[in-house]
């Protein structure tokens, strides 16, 4: 492969990293990369909340020879459990139950805490002759045969292509002329890591609540971390509350299965909502992750559909430079867009249907979807299949998703 311009990353959390990393490996040492992002200078990471690794985006890192830098500290989700109920409800009748292996021996995910990942990753790019600067892409100039970047540091990077992976309200995508559709939601979701006092064997729990799900997510220990969907101003009333009353908030929902529970540390609440930008590519420029697409978290696939989009980029822009194809050609990233769209708005429209049809106090529509859910747990090949589609592993996988290397 001939050397080429160097490709710039705006954004240095999972999907930039992970990027760049897909990226060194099919290029090798004959391109630049380099990732920007002022929150590289806060190392190690201080990221408190903790994902759902699906098994498409395990073996992707496992490609990346990342996987086994986090592995002894991920959780296995071996099993998961559907519950529907009124908060005040004594019992939780359960209505759907998933085995946790997409293959004997291979969990369909796995739990790990954001600041270890992120920590892994850039280790791992630097090590790789990754350039890693504290700085953002502040401007950009597109020109037929590349792209001129200029950071915040004053340092300008002659480029082939700019990648906007900087988050939700991506700054990348705003110059650019990008323009977003999609609403906000009358939600916010609480996240706040537990403790327990009995083993939670690896089980994952969905809560079906009228105001939304209160998902239970084993970590390594005795902990576990929720993701707590409340209308908007009751969150924020809830995470104002002092400690005591916080606690028996939690302690309503939670339920005393695992015996006595306590919160370890603060609890905080991010506003949900959906948006999917009108087009995934401009000239010299390409979004990944939360910068092309945010959807609610009912069904746990944000960061992974974020790890889908760098995949299939990464096998798009490395096999045109392999053909001698200049990657930030228009057509190679046209390519990438007919690519992640379909799954982005198929994925967006399950979570908007799922958070209609769950997230309300109707009576009938809680009877439907029970009688539903009860239906799909006594359709074994139904079942297969969703959990297929849940681990990332249905439909056209680009080669990282499959465990292959670029």
């Amino acid at each position: 492969m001939s050397t080429q311009r160097g490709i710039v990353i705006g954004g240095g959390a999972f999907a930039g990293l992970a990027l760049a990393l897909a990226l060194r490996q099919g290029f090798g040492d004959t391109t630049p990369i380099i990732v920007a992002d002022p929150a590289l200078a806060t190392r190690p990471s201080r990221d408190p909340r903790a994902s759902a690794i699906v098994a498409a985006c395990r073996r992707l890192f496992e490609a990346l020879d990342v996987w086994g830098d986090v592995a002894a500290e991920a959780q296995p989700i071996l099993d998961m459990v559907v519950t529907d109920s009124q908060l005040a409800d004594a019992t939780r009748p359960v209505f759907l139950t998933f085995g946790g292996e997409v293959a004997p021996g291979e969990p369909f995910a796995h739990m790990v805490e954001n600041r270890r990942l992120i920590d892994a990753l850039a280790t791992r790019a630097e090590a790789s002759g990754i350039t890693l600067r504290a700085a953002a892409v502040t401007t950009f100039e597109t020109r037929s045969d590349g792209i001129a970047v200029r950071l915040s540091s004053g340092e300008t990077i002659e480029a082939a292509l700019l990648v906007a992976a900087d988050g939700a309200r991506s700054k990348l995508r705003e110059r650019a002329g990008i323009a977003t559709h999609g609403w906000e939601y009358d939600q916010s979701g609480i996240v706040v890591t537990v403790g327990h006092e009995r083993d939670h064997e690896g089980r994952a729990e969905e809560h079906f609540l009228p105001a939304g799900p209160f998902a239970i997510l084993p970590l390594m220990g005795r902990r576990s971390s929720l993701v707590w969907t409340e209308k908007r101003h009751e969150a924020a009333r809830i995470v104002a509350l002092p400690a005591d009353e916080f606690q028996r908030e939690l302690e309503m929902r939670f339920g005393l299965k695992l015996g006595e529970v306590r919160a370890l540390d603060a609890p905080r609440a991010f506003p949900l909502g959906y948006f999917v930008a009108r087009s995934f590519v401009a000239p010299r420029l390409a979004l990944v992750g939360d910068a092309a697409h945010v959807i609610h978290p009912i069904a746990g696939q944000g960061l992974n559909m974020g790890l889908k989009d760098i995949a299939a980029l990464a096998e798009c822009v490395v096999d045109a430079a392999r053909l001698g194809i200049d990657p930030g050609q228009a057509d190679v990233l046209e390519r990438y867009q007919r690519w992640r769209r379909f799954d982005t708005m198929a994925m967006g429209v399950a979570t908007n249907t799922l958070n209609m049809l769950f997230s309300n106090e109707s009576t009938l529509l809680r009877s439907v979807r029970d009688i539903g859910l009860g239906l799909v747990d006594r359709l074994p090949p139904l079942k297969s299949a969703f959990i297929r589609q849940a681990a990332g592993l249905a439909g056209e996988v680009p080669r990282l998703l499959r465990g292959e290397a670029l």
